[in-house]
């Protein structure tokens, strides 16, 4: 997943970029504010992501 939030850091805008510091490949501090928004669309992403098997 933290290849997907550095993903959508990248598309923001820069005046709208929410990563603060990349500690390692998989931990990062963000702005506080962006929490909510980022847990959505984490959940969005697992939501188109997941496998439904044919009936």
């Amino acid at each position: 997943m933290a290849q997907f939030i550095v993903n959508l850091n990248a598309s923001m805008p820069a005046s709208d970029k929410f990563i603060l510091h990349m500690l390692d490949p998989t931990h990062m501090f963000v702005q506080p504010h962006v929490a909510d928004m980022i847990r959505s669309k984490i959940s969005e992403f697992r939501d188109q992501n997941s496998y439904e098997k044919p009936t």
